[in-house]
């Protein structure tokens, strides 16, 4: 991985792009019941796709934008938890914020936590002066979430690929 990509800490967390050592953890994420339930199945069926997906679908954009998706880690046993990042999604006008987490480190405020963070990163390290932020209707605990970060529920949107219309919260930096 270059140096040159930012790593960001919180009291509880590390959070840091994802790379192809993080296989193993994007394969059980992207195949958790509420991965597939609120985001939607990648068709991720064995460790190996999930290391192209992260080649090909988050590598690109570090590159490219200098921020991509986030593994979030636990500080207290180095455990791979979650994911939080920054993404220009195809679709939507700006920047979006998205975070998933296996379900054992949900309702613990890690998702809170470290969207915290990548929103101050998003404003201070990156320069944007605004975020967005796509949810289903039925995803109530992203949309709880959303409003305590600050994010306001715009309008409903859809985005390519994806026959769900979607909630769109923005917030601006």
């Amino acid at each position: 991985m270059s140096p040159n990509y930012l790593y960001f800490e919180t009291e509880r967390l590390i959070i840091r792009p994802t790379n192809i050592d993080d296989a193993e953890f994007i394969f059980d994420l992207l195949n958790s019941p509420k991965w597939i339930q609120n985001i939607g199945d990648r068709n991720i069926k064995s460790i190996k796709d999930a290391a192209n997906y992260i080649a090909t679908k988050m590598r690109p954009q570090l590159e490219k934008l200098g921020y991509s998706n986030n593994t979030v880690i636990l500080k207290s046993t180095n455990t791979k938890i979650g994911t939080c990042g920054l993404y220009d999604r195809e679709g939507l006008e700006g920047v979006d914020i998205g975070f998933a987490f296996l379900p054992n480190y949900e309702k613990q405020g890690f998702a809170l936590e470290s969207c915290k963070e990548i929103v101050r990163a998003a404003k201070e390290n990156f320069k944007l002066n605004a975020l967005n932020a796509i949810t289903l209707p039925s995803n109530h605990d992203s949309q709880h979430l959303l409003i305590k970060l600050g994010f306001i529920f715009t309008q409903m949107v859809r985005i390519p690929n994806d026959e769900e219309e979607l909630m769109l919260f923005q917030k601006k930096l």
